[in-house]
């Protein structure tokens, strides 16, 4: 038989609705491209291409996130459509391509995906073995043996109107949109709510405020956690305004931006039913040369997705700090002891939520450097780090959502103050700031250096070195009253 068709094709498989991997018990077949011949896997629905690439990059075993593979296989699915509609396919071939890219879309050939992250840097190597899966499965589903490359081509008819250089930076925006509106915003704003009721069921908990880890005035409990919910809220805001950006998108503008191979209403159509399908915004940007040779738009998110890293890694440390002991440390709070904490110190519980998200955050301050390195390198009319920036990008949203929907449920929601906060703050030697306002600042300064000194209270060193009014010190000293009215 034909090599260019495929010299293996006895054992035909069949692979409508499996979700297996390769038959390994089918021989293999010989394709050509370009570059000549190629053998594949007998069972494999990729191509020479593909192929190519499997055997060049054995970098790593990081792969493309599923999300990614079922965004850019409902794009396909989207750009077969618009094809046929503006009268640029055939029907039966655009309902081929339709039903393969759909099995692409909804997940089923998950495992036909196995090229590693680290390859061309346009993503061409991902964007050809999208096509090459699609034009084989869509050729097998019309009765055509797998590498046959008719009726249905990979490049003529799946890519048609597109190029790796639009498709990636496409699938980038959709599926990080994607992302963020359904999974890391709703789990932010949980976070943002177990936050804001622990605040409002410790608000009458005074305790000694601390900067530079030192004692500071008084402040409740509830306004610290109120603060931490204010630190999640304002990154979901800033998370959506830099969402914004995700909607403009590089379809349309082919190899360099400049539309050559792809009808003019091609974008929006593609567009307007990937949209509609995902749930989110998308539109053709009115600069695709922008679009093109830079991903500003993925690192302005990336950078917030760093700052609630950043902000996650805050709060989790305070929560820890607040923690310790529980009988050698500061113990103002108890969160809940969800399992045993040592190997070999019995009874030990540690804060093993709040360290895996520091861990994560640590992750995504990673992550962030690596986007930020890759938008630099838009050489000319084209970003050469892509494949690595969508890894980057979809890891950190999909941590961030886990982290903070655990730190929610098995964190946070448990908290609970303790005494050990409100019987300190008598101590406190900063409760001398109260009193600068009626004696002055160095005399303040000095009640409390006696007090250090000596091991008494500011109250009891002030009531003997001044002569303010018993009722008055009262007042002045009240730590309720020195938190304020917040």
């Amino acid at each position: 038989m034909d090599g260019s068709v495929g010299e293996a094709t006895e054992k035909r498989v069949d692979r409508q609705g499996a979700n297996g991997g390769v038959e390994v018990n089918a021989p293999s077949r010989t394709e050509h491209d370009f570059g000549g011949a190629v053998t594949v896997p007998g069972g494999a629905l990729w191509g020479a291409q593909t192929q190519r690439a499997i055997e060049i990059f054995t970098i790593s075993e990081l792969r493309l996130p599923r999300s990614y593979l079922h965004t850019l296989g409902a794009l396909k699915r989207a750009a077969a459509r618009t094809n046929a509609e503006l009268g640029l396919l055939e029907p039966a071939l655009a309902d081929a391509i339709v039903a393969a890219a759909s099995e692409v879309a909804d997940g089923q050939l998950d495992d036909q995906f196995p090229v590693d992250v680290f390859q061309t840097g346009s993503g061409t190597n991902t964007n050809m073995n999208a096509n090459e899966v699609i034009a084989n499965r869509a050729n097998q589903l019309v009765g055509s043996p797998l590498g046959a490359r008719s009726p249905v081509h990979p490049n003529d008819h799946v890519n048609l109107g597109q190029s790796s250089n639009d498709v990636t930076p496409t699938v980038i925006h959709a599926v990080a949109q994607t992302a963020l509106v359904h999974r890391l915003e709703p789990a932010l704003h949980r976070l943002a709510r177990e936050l804001r009721e622990v605040a409002a069921r410790t608000d009458t908990v005074v305790k000694t405020g601390r900067t530079h880890l030192q004692d500071a005035v008084p402040i409740r409990l509830g306004q610290e956690f109120l603060g931490h919910a204010g630190q999640i809220e304002r990154g979901v805001q800033r998370v959506r305004c830099a969402r914004t950006g995700l909607a403009e998108v590089a379809l349309g503008g082919t190899a360099v931006g400049t539309g050559i191979n792809t009808h003019p209403r091609f974008a929006a159509g593609v567009l307007t039913t990937l949209a509609a399908e995902l749930g989110i915004e998308l539109r053709e940007t009115d600069n695709h040369f922008q679009a093109q040779n830079a991903i500003d738009a993925v690192v302005f998110i990336s950078g917030a997705l760093q700052t609630v890293a950043v902000s996650l890694l805050k709060i989790a440390n305070d929560i820890r700090w607040m923690n310790s002991g529980p009988r050698a440390g500061l113990g103002e709070i108890e969160i809940p002891g969800l399992s045993m904490g040592s190997s070999i110190m019995p009874g030990k519980t540690n804060p093993i939520v709040a360290e895996a998200v520091c861990q994560v955050a640590a992750k995504v301050i990673g992550n962030d450097a690596t986007i930020t390195v890759a938008g630099g390198h838009g050489n000319f009319e084209i970003t050469v780090m892509s494949p690595v920036v969508a890894h980057c990008l979809l890891e950190s949203i999909e941590l961030l959502a886990g982290a903070a929907t655990v730190f929610a449920e098995h964190c946070v929601s448990g908290i609970r103050a303790t005494h050990a906060g409100p019987a300190a703050v008598e101590r406190g030697l900063m409760m001398a700031t109260a009193l600068a306002p009626r004696v002055g600042y160095d005399r303040a300064a000095e009640i409390a250096a006696t007090a250090r000194e000596s091991g008494r209270t500011v109250r009891e060193v002030a009531r003997e070195q001044t002569d303010l009014p018993e009722d008055e010190l009262t007042r002045l000293l009240d730590p309720r009253r020195m938190t304020g009215s917040n």
